[in-house]
């Protein structure tokens, strides 16, 4: 299976030498065998299959990387280094993947931190262990509600999983991005996208989505969306 994960990782996180794909598919192992030996006690992940986490949950994660570092690049003007908050990270998808990428590429040219908002303590003590384990110097985890968050500390927000976009989630989200900050959401098919953005149009008028390519995954539909403050 390590095969299809190396093959994954080149095909969505393009561009890395052989040493840093070494490094990313070793760390990316790595968390692999954390999730599997912490779900039962943590509820991580829907899955403790080897296989089924690395389409599922690795390689949709990292889907989403070029999406994400060129959403990132109209950020180079800004302050360094660049903050992205992974919001109810819970097992630290999709921001532990994705900072794994952006620690073993150097194609980026700026600094790209990660803060993985989790509420839960022991989710939060196993993602500790994790960034320890994995060498993530790139990641800090915050345990606390996506409420209590500061308000414009992140150029960009990421998360999978998590609640819909209605009204109220909505607005906490948008007041924890930084002026001209993204919202990066990783949602299914774009049926649902449609009527779940009709739902808060009045604070949403306009946005992106974009479909990803997940390998191993290639029937099933999965998309990004894109809102811009």
């Amino acid at each position: 299976m390590q095969n299809i994960l190396e093959q994954g990782i080149i095909s969505t996180v393009p561009g890395l030498n052989n040493e840093a794909l070494s490094s990313l598919v070793s760390k990316m192992e790595q968390y692999i065998k954390e999730i599997i030996l912490f779900n039962s006690a943590y509820n991580l992940t829907n899955t403790s299959d080897h296989d089924e986490l690395v389409i599922r949950h690795i390689l949709d994660s990292l889907a989403g990387y070029e999406i994400i570092k060129k959403s990132l690049s109209s950020r180079t003007d800004n302050a360094s280094p660049l903050v992205v908050g992974d919001i109810g990270s819970g097992g630290g998808l999709p921001g532990v993947p994705l900072a794994a990428s952006f620690l073993c590429s150097d194609d980026f040219g700026k600094p790209v931190q990660f803060k993985l908002v989790e509420r839960m303590e022991k989710r939060c003590s196993f993602l500790e262990n994790c960034k320890a384990m994995l060498g993530l110097t790139n990641i800090e985890i915050w345990n606390t509600v996506a409420e209590q968050v500061e308000p414009e500390c992140f150029d960009l927000i990421t998360f999978r999983a998590f609640r819909p976009l209605d009204e109220k989630m909505t607005k906490t989200l948008l007041r924890m991005v930084k002026k001209g900050g993204i919202l990066c959401a990783y949602k299914a098919k774009l049926e649902n996208i449609k009527e779940e953005m009709q739902g808060i149009k009045k604070l949403v008028p306009e946005y992106e989505v974009h479909p990803l390519t997940v390998p191993g995954l290639e029937d099933s539909e999965r998309n990004i969306v894109l809102v811009r403050k």
